[in-house]
This record gives C-alpha cells, sequence and structure tokens, in this order.
C-alpha cells in the first residue's frame, strides 16, 4: 500500500506544499523528502544503529 506514506510524510513530517519552482527542483525535493522517510523508517527497525 502506497498511500499511507504520503498522509505520514504530510501529517508527521508537516510536508504541505514544495518550496522551489521548476519540475526537476521539484522532483528533487521531493526525493529528499522520501528518502528521509525511508531513513527514518530503517533507523527505528533497528538497522542503522546511532
Amino acid at each position: 500500500m502506497v498511500e499511507p506514506v504520503f498522509g505520514q510524510i504530510k501529517q508527521a513530517r508537516g510536508f504541505r506544499q514544495f518550496l522551489t519552482r521548476g519540475l526537476e527542483k521539484m522532483q528533487a525535493e521531493w526525493q529528499l523528502m522520501y528518502l528521509t522517510h525511508n531513513l527514518l523508517k530503517v533507523r527505528r527497525t533497528g538497522w542503522i544503529s546511532s
């Protein structure tokens, strides 16, 4: 299921709108958002120690 990820990013991270203009910059910003989302998920599972 993909849909919960968008809700989690919007709610938990407070991501409501893009801060940049242009398709390439918007895509880069979105990639950073889901990269951090996935890294936090991996850290929460214990695969990465602090």
